[in-house]
Order: structure tokens, then C-alpha cells, then sequence
């Protein structure tokens, strides 16, 4: 047992949302949405930014479609992410607390996943520049994204573990009902979209707020409110 641990059992493992949970790209996202928007001749506005935060892309794309975005598919994912992946590519810009959690949990020989809806040509190269995840799920690599809960089983299965006894972080209503319809403990990282209380559900300010043990605390039921009061 990992001494970081105590007397606590660690979670077999911990499956990280990646955009807006692990690394602050949402602002990306949003700026990419609103040229793409633009450039048809349409009007996109920050809560219309807001609104798209955790889901896939088939549900992004007839969105934009609708204000006026005159492409499929394809071509809009490619644009998206090549321009989320060149603002990446300019330096990682993490979130509060998301490095040292994860160097801390996998010092304490934690297996980890990344599990996102953005597509392998984003999450592939974080991941490779980080060096902890075991796996990665990718939202261009599974049937049913976010919020359907393959994705998140989906890790569980490729790292041989229990998705019961498994800790998942995420940051979106979009993400959160994908990791609680898997049957993980979930922790809620409000950090652009206020998220709901639901049995289960801990909710925090920050990832600078969790430490290993809480990890261990919430794998084994107990649920965390570390939200700051405004």
C-alpha cells in the first residue's frame, strides 16, 4: 500500500477529464469557436461559449452549423482542434493544482487516464508531454461521448480495473453525467459552470484543494464539499 495512502485504500485508479478540468483551453475553445463563427457571417457570444463547455462534437458542430457555419462535421472538429492544439503547443496551460496532483498521486502508484472529448490529435500530445496517464480515451476513439458513460468505462476497462472503485474529476455537466452514469465516485471542479449537487456527487473550488488521501476518502464513499464561500 502506498505509504502517501495511511491507512486509507488507494482507488484503482483515477480517470482525468482533460479541457477546463486538468488545463484551462476552454478560453481557446471559445475563441476558435467565435473566428469560425465569424467567418460565416454569424454572431457567437461568450455564454454561447459557455453553453458548449464538456460536450462532443456531435453536439458542438450542428450547434455552429446553426449560426451559419456552412461545413460537416469533420471540417469543424479539424478546425477546432488545430486551433486548440497550436495554443497547447505554445505552452501547457495548466490549471491550479493539476500538476502537482497528479506527480503526487502517481508517486503514490495511482494509475491514471485521461479520458476527454477532444480528439486524439489534442489529447495525444498532452498526454505524451505529461508522462503519467496509463491510457487515453479520446472522444474520436469511442461509439458514445460524453455525456454517455463509455468513455469512462471505456478507460476502466483498458486499465483492468473496477470503474466502481475508481475516482473521476471533471468540470462539466457534460462530463459529470458521463462519470456518474459509469459508476465512478465523482469529483466536480467548478470551475466555469456551476455544477448541481447529486448524490455521490463532491464538488471543489480547485485541484489545489484535493490531496492524495482525499482520493482515497472519496474511493471509499465519503463525498467532499471544498467549495469556497463567495
Amino acid at each position: 500500500m502506498p505509504s502517501a495512502f495511511t491507512d486509507l485504500v488507494a482507488p484503482s485508479a483515477v480517470l482525468w477529464d482533460m479541457d477546463g478540468t486538468l488545463i484551462d483551453t476552454e478560453p481557446y475553445w471559445m475563441a476558435a469557436e467565435t473566428e469560425l463563427v465569424e467567418a460565416h457571417g454569424g454572431v457567437w457570444t461568450p455564454q454561447d461559449g459557455l453553453a458548449m463547455v464538456g460536450n462532443p462534437m456531435s453536439v458542438c458542430a450542428p450547434i455552429l452549423r446553426a449560426r451559419g457555419v456552412d461545413l460537416p462535421d469533420e471540417e469543424i472538429a479539424d478546425f477546432l482542434n488545430s486551433r486548440v492544439a497550436a495554443g497547447v503547443a505554445s505552452g501547457i496551460p495548466w490549471q491550479q493544482g493539476a500538476q502537482e496532483i497528479l506527480a503526487a498521486l502517481h508517486d503514490a502508484g495511482v494509475p491514471m487516464a485521461l479520458v476527454t472529448s477532444s480528439f486524439r490529435r489534442l489529447a495525444e500530445p498532452f498526454a505524451a508531454a505529461v508522462g503519467l496517464f496509463d491510457v487515453v480515451v479520446s472522444g474520436d476513439v469511442v461509439t458514445r461521448p460524453k455525456p454517455d458513460p463509455e468513455p469512462y468505462l471505456t478507460a476502466a476497462r483498458l486499465l483492468g480495473v473496477d470503474v466502481a472503485d475508481c475516482v473521476a474529476v471533471e468540470d462539466s455537466h457534460a462530463g459529470v453525467a458521463s462519470a456518474v452514469a459509469s459508476g465512478a465516485h465523482v469529483v466536480a471542479v467548478e470551475v466555469m459552470q456551476a455544477l448541481a449537487p447529486r448524490p455521490g456527487l463532491s464538488r471543489v473550488a480547485s485541484l489545489a484543494d484535493l490531496t492524495v488521501p482525499d482520493f482515497a476518502r472519496i474511493a471509499g464513499g465519503v463525498v467532499l464539499d471544498l467549495r469556497r464561500a463567495s
